[in-house]
């Protein structure tokens, strides 16, 4: 790996902060949340034409499957916004942060790091998880009967809508500078530049 990839652990001479999300500012997470309603919106509804939202609740095998298949959705969702954070650390951690910390705010699951990363590995850690985990849920989809698509598919509208923030910031930042760092303590993201 080269060293130029690699987080910073000490701010930089001459950098000064040019842009911040804060999970505070009410502009920014109407803006990700509505971001996030149209991208499941726009997945669920062509979908529904390919395989039938009832599918869900076919119950021809008797109710105790179909109470299986809404407590794995309930299960997964949970699982799942713990995977995803784990998947942001693990490629923090390759990209050179000491350490991660996790948290909960009640509406977002975060993870952050104590250094400041160049923009191009910051837009991997961004888009890491929902492209490890679409694959992932894809192939699962793939291989479901159809009565446990919707179970799969619930999982993967969460994943790429859930991933709104995260395209937001890799929208924002791909326009930035090539010389911006990124310091992302999971509530908060500060950008730095020359």
């Amino acid at each position: 790996m080269k060293k130029d990839v690699l987080s910073v652990s000490e701010f930089p001479e001459n950098y000064k902060e040019i842009f911040s999300v804060r999970l505070t500012n009410k502009k920014q997470v109407l803006l990700v949340n509505v971001i996030a309603i149209l991208i499941g919106i726009i997945m669920a509804v062509p979908m529904h034409f390919l395989v039938p939202f009832q599918t869900l609740f076919n119950m021809e095998n008797g109710i105790v499957p179909y109470m299986i298949r809404f407590l794995t959705i309930f299960v997964s969702l949970v699982l799942y916004i713990v995977l995803h954070e784990a998947v942001h650390a693990v490629v923090m951690k390759y990209y050179g942060a000491k350490k991660c910390n996790f948290g909960f705010n009640g509406l977002y699951a975060w993870v952050g790091a104590d250094c400041f990363f160049p923009k191009k590995p910051y837009i991997v850690i961004a888009l890491a998880p929902v492209v490890f985990w679409g694959i992932i849920l894809l192939i699962c989809n793939l291989l479901v009967p159809s009565d446990w698509f919707w179970v799969v598919y619930i999982i993967q509208i969460c994943n790429v809508s859930g991933a709104a923030g995260d395209f937001y910031v890799s929208w924002k930042f791909s326009k930035m500078p090539g010389d911006i760092l990124i310091k992302d303590t999971g509530h908060s993201m500060s950008v730095y530049s020359k």
